[in-house]
């Protein structure tokens, strides 16, 4: 008898395990699919005028190396926040041609928009030195 309720438990943790790496491969597929992958090469991009040109390729690998371990993290948030199902809802539109034109403008949608962040600091930054004075 307890070797059949030992057998049930192991047979019961192991299908669980299973659904959670499935969920978890679904998280990162929707993070990369939603454009993240383009953001961080953005954010790479950016950080390449900080560092001498004979290092950047070795910068790269460096960076690139630890993208892996961003989107496990990035992954558990999701898992945390919604279904296995929201996530498999989420991978087909990301799969249709508007999910796949917002993954594809992404890169470009993240420089833009640090571009306008980085103007509007700026003018919020003259704006508060007018009421710190």
């Amino acid at each position: 008898m307890k070797k059949l309720i030992l057998s049930v438990v192991v047979l019961l943790v192991t299908q669980l395990t299973i659904a959670q790496d499935a969920f978890k491969e679904d998280a990162i597929k929707v993070i990369k699919a939603s454009g993240s992958a383009a953001q961080m090469e953005a954010a790479k991009d950016q950080v390449k005028a900080m560092i001498p040109e004979a290092k950047f390729e070795e910068f790269s690998k460096d960076f690139d190396a630890t993208l892996p371990s961003l989107y496990e993290a990035m992954a558990k948030i999701y898992m945390e926040t919604y279904t296995h199902d929201d996530v498999k809802e989420m991978l087909k539109f990301y799969e249709s041609p508007v999910g796949l034109k917002i993954s594809k403008n992404a890169g470009e949608l993240y420089k833009k928009s640090m571009e306008a962040g980085q103007e509007w600091g700026m003018e919020l930054q003259g704006m508060m030195m007018k009421y710190m004075e």
